[in-house]
């Protein structure tokens, strides 16, 4: 992991359309701001990955490796809500020390962190770091399907250390709309966690973000006034367990489409 001169390098889906043949296609990459792609992600980081739809578990295969991002396919008929996800390999960094304070403010860590970091700083110890990402997009299907009408079922969470799941039921989301998001750490609700939503307009590259916190249950409602790509965005920094004077980190993202207004 690298961090650039004023954000941590998240790793999102991004999607990529859907062919006749019930192929849905998505793309996989890293970048310091959604939603430019600077690095791709290697299928062979990847540790756990999947998708679902109405219910049923999918395949999700990696089928190219661009230069910015890994090309996947997944099969599913198009009509359901669909989500997919992807845990990577873990991987270890010492960060450069005048990079903390960058990274806390792309992590909005709680005071807890700050002071403990603080008292590892007064005795002269380096950052070192076990990091773990994990990432999620859902592509709204073109109706409610009749097996799921609640849409429950693409929001189950999958088999990750850290999850956000879009629990709206609706067939699409659209501008002006209200969504409904928890964040799972373990399969468990994480409460109080800063949570970042940056939303671009199509066809641009650049984004802006706005932060929130979740609630005792893990939720977070958020408004999406406008049409585009929207990434919910999270880093859970804490203490290692058990390896002392260390962190384990664990980056997730939510990455989903928000049509235009709906036909008055």
């Amino acid at each position: 992991m690298l961090l650039g001169s004023a954000n941590a390098h998240d790793t999102w889906f991004a999607s990529r359309g859907q062919r006749a043949s019930g192929d849905q296609f998505m793309t996989l990459g890293t970048g310091n701001v959604f939603p430019v792609f600077d690095s791709p992600v290697g299928a062979e980081h990847l540790q756990r990955h999947g998708c679902r739809e109405a219910g049923q578990a999918l395949a999700l295969r990696p089928v190219a490796q661009g230069s910015t991002s890994l090309i996947l396919r997944t099969r599913n008929g198009g009509k359901a809500t669909l989500s997919c996800w992807v845990q990577l390999q873990p991987s270890e960094i010492d960060l450069p020390l005048a990079l903390v304070p960058v990274y806390f403010a792309e992590a909005q860590p709680p005071a807890a962190v700050l002071e403990a970091w603080a008292a590892m700083s007064a005795r002269g110890l380096p950052w070192k770091e076990r990091y773990t990402k994990h990432a999620r997009i859902v592509f709204s299907g073109a109706a409610a399907d009749a097996a799921d009408p609640t849409g429950a079922a693409h929001a189950e969470p999958g088999d990750m250390g850290m999850d956000m799941v879009l629990l709206n039921g609706q067939a699409a989301v659209r501008a002006g709309d209200t969504v409904d998001v928890q964040v799972l750490r373990d399969a468990r609700p994480l409460a109080d966690f800063a949570v970042e939503l940056r939303h671009t307009v199509i066809g641009s590259a650049s984004s802006t973000g706005q932060w929130h916190r979740t609630d005792k249950q893990g939720r977070v409602r958020l408004a999406v006034p406008a049409a585009g790509q929207w990434l919910l965005r999270g880093i859970d920094i804490r203490q290692s367990g058990s390896v002392a004077d260390s962190w384990d980190t664990r980056f997730v993202t939510l990455a989903f489409d928000v049509g235009g207004p709906a036909a008055r």
